[in-house]
């Protein structure tokens, strides 16, 4: 792990492999680990990038007003510091809203996407999913909140089949909190986003991933993003949750090595 100055704050960053450059963004829970399963995949074929948030993990707990282009623009000053000029951007979820805002401002820094799990605007049903999610973490405490999201986060059968699962991520989520104030508004910052009128303009190849039994982000998100993004690929799995990636390992891989191996006239 390095420690990247970028101004007013100072990111933690893994960077693993050899060849063109590909940054991993997680989700609101905004931590570099979510990526364990993928990173070897890809770090034979790329340098891939991966980095804590700011406000999560081993990065700067900065107390302010988080946003999505806020998050972005990390990631854009985190490139320049690290002299990359062009990546490949992995957003799950919150960092599939960012990949979003970088296609949009910023397409000469990216040479591929890939949406993951993610939404291009809110829906009632997302809306009032986040509102009480910030209501349980502000009335019940950060435990219950975490659990609700590791419940929500997961499909039933895969907690059922493997309970350590549960205790075990519960642990390790309420031992990297990064405290109430940073988690609320960045919760504020992902209800915030809506990129509805604009993502018909992303031109970078894009490719949407998403599994068909996601309860966060369901699958109609991803109906969406493909049906508006120009020439997106689409992928549906048919089982992995939210945390498909950490579910569904194996098919996620191939489905995101695949695309970034392919040239962008294939994508």
């Amino acid at each position: 792990m390095d420690k990247i100055d970028i101004g007013d704050a100072e990111l933690a960053v893994w960077r693993e492999g050899a060849g063109d450059p590909v940054f991993l963004v997680s989700g609101l829970g905004g931590r570099a680990a979510f990526w364990s399963e993928l990173v070897p995949a890809l770090s034979s074929k790329f340098d891939v990038i991966t980095h804590d948030h700011r406000g999560t993990g081993a990065s700067t707990k900065s107390t302010i007003t988080y946003s999505v282009s806020q998050m972005a623009n990390d990631v854009l000053v985190l490139m320049d510091n690290l002299g990359v000029a062009q990546a490949a951007v992995v957003g799950h979820s919150t960092g599939g809203a960012i990949a979003q805002h970088l296609a949009l401002k910023h397409p000469d820094r990216l040479t591929k996407i890939v949406l993951s799990a993610t939404w291009a605007g809110p829906s009632p049903y997302f809306q009032t999913l986040f509102e009480l999610r910030a209501q349980m973490l502000r009335e019940a405490g950060p435990e219950a909140y975490l659990v609700d999201g590791i419940l929500r986060a997961y499909p039933p059968d895969t907690l059922s089949e493997n309970p350590d699962l549960l205790s075990g991520t519960r642990e390790e989520r309420l031992a990297a909190f990064p405290g109430e104030e940073i988690e609320l508004s960045r919760v504020s910052a992902v209800l915030a986003h809506d990129f509805r009128d604009q993502i018909s303009q992303i031109a970078v190849p894009t490719q949407v991933i998403c599994a068909a039994d996601d309860q966060i982000t369901p699958v109609g998100f991803s109906h969406e993003l493909i049906e508006k993004i120009p020439n997106a690929q689409s992928v549906i799995l048919p089982h992995g949750g939210h945390f498909m990636p950490r579910v569904a390992t194996q098919e996620y891989n191939a489905a995101v090595l695949t695309f970034l191996s392919g040239s962008n006239s294939e994508s």
